[in-house]
């Protein structure tokens, strides 16, 4: 049996990272549980949430903008 547990969100003035989807402003980055990290915009980081609250050790968002994972 497993269980999910909810990644660690905090939150950040501002990002200089850029999205690894399609290279926009980043409004989220995710630490992989597994290693590493991915940046997302905020429509892909919305569009894919599901997928970042199961492979996420934490999470860090730009201050102000509302994730749907949150």
């Amino acid at each position: 049996m497993t269980s999910l547990l909810s990644p660690e969100v905090t939150t950040s003035d501002a990002m200089t990272d850029r999205c690894d989807r399609c290279s926009a402003a980043a409004k989220l980055v995710v630490h992989l549980t597994s290693g590493g990290e991915l940046s997302f915009c905020g429509h892909h980081a919305n569009h894919h949430r599901d997928d970042i609250l199961r492979v996420a050790g934490s999470v860090v968002l730009e201050e102000g903008f509302e994730w749907a994972g949150k």
